[in-house]
């Protein structure tokens, strides 16, 4: 392939690497009880295979809900869609305490962290490693994905797209969750009730070895250390 000039049509490597310039913020969802609907938001993004090559997927996630709020899809990976989504968000449910995202430079940049800044949202990032630490996205990412894209085999962005359209509206409004003690997050979401969540660390500070350098920012964690997530309605993660 080399020889020939050809190249996989694949993302690739290091997708949510960080730009060196931009800022990246401290992660404060461990530990922390999400009681109540727009107390804390999160997105993530991923990417969707079709029958010739793929796209990304970006969505907002209420945390105590685990209501998709908005999505969006791109065949780049700038930071426009996810700013894009991130604002129709803002627009029709309000604004949220807390807005947390990995570290990719989608989320560090000025662009999409100016957008949280001007509206007095306080910025969470996750730690580098630590795909826990944005579990709810996670989970909704295997959910869409065992439940729909892998039995659909979308061959176009347009077929995709009304894909996705049905899928989000059924997980909002009619897939039950065992986390939600088996109501809809759309239900919760407007009631108020039933929802919630905390993410804590498995292992006590002791435990914790420490970087060779002796300095520990809070930010780099190993990624094997797991997190638990904890609901005040169940254990379970749909």
């Amino acid at each position: 392939m080399g020889i020939l000039g050809l190249a996989g049509m694949a993302p690739g490597p290091n997708t949510s690497r960080p730009h060196p310039e931009h800022k990246i913020y401290p992660y404060l969802l461990r530990g922390l009880p999400v009681v109540r609907p727009n107390q804390v938001w999160s997105t993530d993004i991923t990417y969707i295979r079709l029958e010739r090559g793929f796209v990304y997927l970006s969505a907002v996630i209420d945390w105590y809900s685990r209501k998709v709020l908005t999505w969006r899809l791109s065949n780049t990976l700038d930071s426009s869609f996810c700013i894009a989504c991130l604002e129709e968000a803002l627009q029709k449910y309000g604004v949220p305490e807390i807005f947390n995202t990995d570290q990719g430079c989608q989320f560090t940049s000025e662009a999409f962290t100016g957008v949280l800044i001007a509206q007095g949202i306080t910025i969470s990032m996750d730690g580098r490693g630590r795909a826990l630490d944005n579990i709810f996205v996670e989970r909704l990412w295997r959910s869409l994905k065992y439940e729909d894209i892998y039995l659909k085999s979308y061959g176009s962005v347009p077929e995709l797209t009304l894909g996705l359209t049905e899928y989000f509206r059924f997980y909002n409004t009619e897939r039950m969750h065992q986390s939600l003690s088996n109501r809809t997050p759309v239900d919760v979401y407007q009631t108020a009730s039933g929802g919630g969540a905390m993410i804590v660390d498995k292992y006590d500070i002791k435990e914790k070895p420490q970087p060779e350098n002796g300095k520990d920012s809070g930010q780099r964690r190993a990624a094997a250390r797991p997190a638990t997530i904890l609901n005040p309605t169940s254990f379970c993660l749909d």
